[in-house]
């Protein structure tokens, strides 16, 4: 299974059930439909609106999932990411993996390399790998391991094989694949011609259409990074529509040095090579792909709060709602103005 590093506690999916369609002539009740299940070391669930729910749509929800893990799972030794990873230079990827990485070489660029999926060797050295082993680092060893990161020293070829300058770098695409995935479930759904549905996959959804069980948008609870495992209150709520959404955050998912003690976030800076200690606390981002909206989260989570906020001038369909700490360690919030216009009572 696929096993992401993402704060899956911090979305709560706020959903209001019972519907009914009505026209001046008789016509067949609408029903919402509840999928959920087990999906890359996590769950999924999935709420739709369909005049036909007799349909049972899991088996091809399911094979979707395995087809992506097939992919780009580094959780699995038969998939091609994993057979990538360990040096085989023979292996045709398939359209997933294709656009995955084009997306990921994309953001790359636009962040000046603050997002970086080849960072996949200082991920398990510190610890956050799929064997969760870290290796004693110091700086030497750290500056080691940078040459075997950098989007620059990989390609996709024309025959859709993937180049690799050394063939030690190592890929990990779980800040993007996760967001992907719900991508393709939405696709999924519409080229059926069901168009009122929300859609979640270990912490990262869209949603499309409206909950026409209550004639009202889908909204969606952002919970409050602070509060105890047993507490539940949100720091806000929004209207989602036609959107992807995804939350990253460092405040829960650290690794402690059986040594010193001392605790390690999982953002790790792929320029720097370290983990990422910044005052941000969590980062939630809407966009139009939640694959853009899962790179995005982990982005700021690198680049903090200051360079998250220049860097969001020129994405104006990106809308961001930053959670961090101030001088005197109080939480403060961060919004754009696109994110504050969805925001409900």
């Amino acid at each position: 299974m696929m096993v992401f590093r993402k704060l899956f506690s911090v979305l709560t999916i706020v959903l209001l059930l019972s519907s009914c369609f009505t026209g001046c002539q008789p016509v067949k009740k609408a029903e919402t439909v509840v999928i959920h299940g087990e999906a890359q070391g996590s769950t999924y669930t999935i709420r739709y609106i369909t005049d036909h729910p007799e349909e049972d749509l899991k088996p091809a929800i399911d094979s979707i999932l395995l087809s992506i893990d097939m992919s780009m799972s580094a959780y699995r030794p038969d998939s091609d990411i994993s057979r990538i990873n360990e040096g085989d230079s023979t292996i045709v990827v398939d359209e997933n993996f294709r656009n995955v990485f084009l997306a990921s070489q994309r953001i790359w660029e636009e962040s000046s390399g603050s997002f970086d999926p080849t960072v996949g060797k200082l991920v398990r050295a510190w610890g956050f790998g799929p064997d969760h082993h870290r290796i004693p680092l110091d700086s030497t060893k750290v500056d080691s391991l940078l040459q075997y990161s950098g989007f620059d020293k990989v390609a996709l070829a024309p025959d859709h094989t993937i180049h690799k300058k050394n063939r030690n770098i190592y890929f990990d695409f779980n800040a993007i694949a996760q967001g992907y995935t719900v991508d393709v479930i939405v696709d999924f759904f519409l080229d059926r011609g069901i168009e009122n549905f929300i859609a979640e996959v270990g912490g990262e959804l869209a949603a499309h259409g409206r909950n026409t069980e209550k004639d009202r948008d889908w909204i969606v609870g952002i919970d409050d990074p602070l509060q105890g495992d047993e507490e539940r209150s949100f720091v806000a709520k929004i209207k989602l529509n036609d959107m992807g959404m995804a939350t990253s955050g460092n405040y829960r998912k650290t690794v402690t040095d059986s040594v010193t003690g001392e605790k390690y976030v999982h953002t790790i800076d792929p320029i720097s090579g370290y983990t990422r200690k910044g005052n941000v606390l969590s980062t939630t981002i809407l966009a139009k792909d939640c694959m853009d909206a899962d790179a995005y989260a982990t982005t700021f989570m690198v680049m903090g709060l200051e360079r998250a906020k220049e860097f969001l001038k020129g994405k104006p369909d990106v809308h961001a709602f930053i959670l961090y700490l101030d001088d005197n360690n109080e939480m403060q919030k961060y919004m754009t103005a696109g994110f504050r216009s969805l925001i409900v009572d």
